[in-house]
Formats: structure tokens, sequence, C-alpha cells
């Protein structure tokens, strides 16, 4: 009768990992040689979530794998406690970031012409240093401009797996991106 503490190693690990840990991590990195499948690793995981149902922090699944952190209600205490005040993003950069969350593939011509202004280079770059963003690739149109997604990083921050669970756009903001498709075919 084998006698590993998988559910123990599988829960420490997540614990201890600086950033989530992917299923595949887990059965490479950390399980190594053992015979699990990813099936079994998986129920492990199920068992260690619910383990923690009624706790104040939760095991939840991002972008790029598992990691514990504090339960979202309990977010006005935890914060007192917090030397670190979050910091601040002014509305362009939000606006800006909410765009390219949305569109993605989109250039920063694309992000203007939506947001009816310019948008500066500290915007970008507060982005990309915050790793929420990146270059994908380039327009084909004249100056080739970058285009720029979303990054897994940009995911695990705001707690989702997929771009699809971000929530439903506003719909005067969706009548503008339509407006901005017809003028891209326009172009073309």
């Amino acid at each position: 009768m084998n006698t590993t503490p998988y559910k123990q190693i599988i829960e420490a690990a997540i614990f201890v990992a600086k950033k989530p840990l992917s299923l595949a991590a887990l059965c490479r990195d950390v399980l190594g040689d053992d015979d699990l499948s990813r099936q079994q690793v998986t129920a492990y995981i199920a068992e260690i979530s619910a383990d923690y149902h009624d706790k104040g922090i939760e095991l939840v699944e991002v972008a790029s794998g598992y990691r514990f952190q504090a339960r979202s209600y309990l977010t006005p205490w935890l914060q007192r406690m917090l030397q670190d005040k979050p910091t601040k993003y002014s509305r362009a950069t939000l606006e800006t970031l909410a765009l390219i969350a949305y569109r993605q593939p989109v250039s920063r011509g694309d992000i203007e012409a939506v947001r009816g202004v310019a948008v500066s280079s500290q915007t970008i770059h507060t982005l990309e240093e915050r790793e929420w963003i990146k270059v994908i690739g380039r327009k084909e149109v004249p100056g080739r401009p970058a285009l720029y997604a979303t990054t897994t990083q940009f995911l695990d921050y705001f707690g989702i797996k997929s771009i699809q669970e971000l929530p439903p756009l506003d719909e005067a903001l969706l009548a503008k991106l339509a407006a901005m498709d017809e003028e891209t075919l326009l172009d073309i």
C-alpha cells in the first residue's frame, strides 16, 4: 500500500510557490517520477480546494496555474495590515488596459480612435512594466505599428483563467468598437 502523502505534497508545493503552479509543473517538477496521472493530481487538487471551503484562504485556478489567496470578502480587514497602499492607476491607464483586454490584438492608433485622445508612452510603459501587456506583432499597415495583447500575468492578477471570463462591455463602448471595425474594413 502506498503511503506517500501526495495530497499534502501538492498542497505544500502550491503554498510555497512564488507564482501560480500549473498542473504540468506539479506533475513534472514536484511529483517527478511518481506514478500519478494528471487525473489523480486533479482529484487531489479538488480535495484540497474542498478542504478550504470554509476557510479564510482559498485555492484558485488562474491562467498560469493554481495558487492560494485570501478570500475577497476579507480584503477590507487585510488591507489594514498592509503597509504598502495598492498602486492607483490613472483613468487613461485603466481605459487603455480595458481596450487592450477586450480588443486584442490592438494597436495604439486603434486605442486612440476609441478613446478620442492620444495614448501617452508612459501609459503603455506602465502597463508593460507591470507585465500586463506585451507586443505580439505588427499591424500590416504603413508604419507597421505594434499590436498589443494582455499576458498571463494580467489574467493572474485579475484572478481569471481566460479573456472570456472578463465581464461584459458597456453598450456605449461596444458601439464605438463596432464603428472602429467598420472604419478599419473601409480602410482596407
